[in-house]
């Protein structure tokens, strides 16, 4: 009897811990979602589901997927500690989305890839891609260094 209670225990504790971090990784992609509609000119929310605009679109699931690796290596690199873990991740996964955004400010200025001209183009274009594959490596960068 006293195993079940364990295994119940161990069980709960588990389930809490998966719950908390599935809240902080919902809170930081909302975070990055509101970051990445301030960087585009109109609403995105408008710009992704009315004009289905497919560069807005691919720039807010890479930047997201990034996130998610970040969210992800964060919960690999706590170890077990709960605590420890959450304000890692919910730090690491902010700093995240500020390079992820400093990242396209420095492509708009250096490169000339410019994400509010971007996002005014109904076809995807060439400078959409070269963004979501720089979110995508800044956000495996940033996974591998809180490793």
């Amino acid at each position: 009897m006293d195993t079940d209670v364990t295994l119940l225990e161990t069980l709960m504790r588990g389930a809490g811990a998966i719950a908390a971090y599935a809240a902080v990784g919902l809170v930081l992609m909302i975070v990055g979602f509101y970051v990445i509609d301030w960087a585009t000119p109109g609403k995105l929310s408008e710009v992704i589901r009315t004009q289905r605009n497919p560069n807005a679109t691919l720039l807010t699931t890479s930047a997201l997927g990034a996130i998610g690796l970040i969210v992800a290596a964060s919960i690999w690199a706590s170890g077990g500690r709960l605590t420890e873990g959450l304000a890692a991740t919910a730090v690491f996964g902010l700093v995240g989305i500020v390079v992820q955004t400093v990242a396209m400010l420095v492509f708009d200025k250096i490169v000339g890839v410019s994400v509010r001209d971007l996002v005014k183009e109904q076809e995807l274009q060439p400078g959409a891609r070269l963004l979501a594959v720089t979110h995508l490596a800044i956000g495996l960068i940033t996974a591998v260094a809180v490793i």
